[in-house]
Formats: structure tokens, C-alpha cells, sequence
């Protein structure tokens, strides 16, 4: 976790020196924003990875002198194949088009999105994958 602190550390320095440089070459408000809250965010993120790095015990390959059998075995749960996510974009898609031609399109694709999103969440609980 040391190492991608210092990552996003590096990126926010490089995007408090660029900002400045940028506004007077540019005078653009929008894009000074954008490279404000650039900074902001990457160095949110380097503090909360930081933080987290003291708390947790080193991993191996924040370890020097480790092995490379030290980093073995289960790395986590990665899902297999499935169709929920396709559904639950059409069913957003539906809904932001209901903005655009009347509620009741809006209003059709909520009812489809709870059915859509509740088949996403709990997909693990029945069916082929079922734990």
C-alpha cells in the first residue's frame, strides 16, 4: 500500500505544480477547476492509502526481502459470467429515455430496475452459482 501512496503523492504534486502554469497559459476556468479537484481527489487518495498502509501488516510486495511463494495462493472471489448487468443497463437506459419522451417510461423503467437490480444483487443465492 506504501508504494501506491506514494504513486497518487506524486500525482498530486504534479497537478498542484501543472494547475498554476495551466490558469496563467490558459486563463480557463473550467479546466483550472477540473485540475483543482484532480488534485484534491488524488490526494484523497494517497491519504487514505497512506493511512490504510500503517494500519494493515505488510504484504509481500511491500516487503523487500520477501519470497515470491510468499505472495501464493487464493488472491479472491471473481465472479463468473453474467447477463444481470446487460438488464440493468437496458433498464437504465429505459429510464433516462423516460426523462426525455414521459414519465410513464420513466415510471415503467424504475419498476423494471427494482426487478433487474434485485436479480444483480442477489444472483449468488439461487440458480447455477448459488453458494
Amino acid at each position: 500500500m506504501k508504494v501506491e501512496a506514494w504513486v497518487f503523492g506524486i500525482l498530486s504534486v504534479f497537478v498542484l505544480v501543472v494547475t498554476p502554469i495551466y490558469w496563467l497559459m490558459s486563463e480557463d476556468p473550467t479546466g483550472t477547476t477540473a485540475l483543482v479537484m484532480t488534485f484534491f481527489l488524488s490526494l484523497l487518495v494517497a491519504f487514505y492509502l497512506s493511512i490504510t498502509a500503517r494500519r494493515m501488516d505488510p504484504r509481500p510486495e511491500d516487503r523487500k526481502e520477501a519470497e515470491i511463494p510468499e505472495g501464493a495462493g487464493e488472491l479472491g472471489f471473481f465472479p463468473p459470467y453474467s447477463w444481470w448487468p446487460l438488464w440493468c443497463a437496458l433498464t437504465l437506459a429505459v429510464a433516462v429515455l423516460g426523462l426525455v419522451f414521459g414519465w410513464w417510461l420513466f415510471i415503467a423503467g424504475c419498476g423494471i430496475g427494482i426487478v433487474t437490480l434485485s436479480g444483480f444483487i442477489f444472483e449468488y443465492y439461487r440458480g447455477d452459482h448459488a453458494h
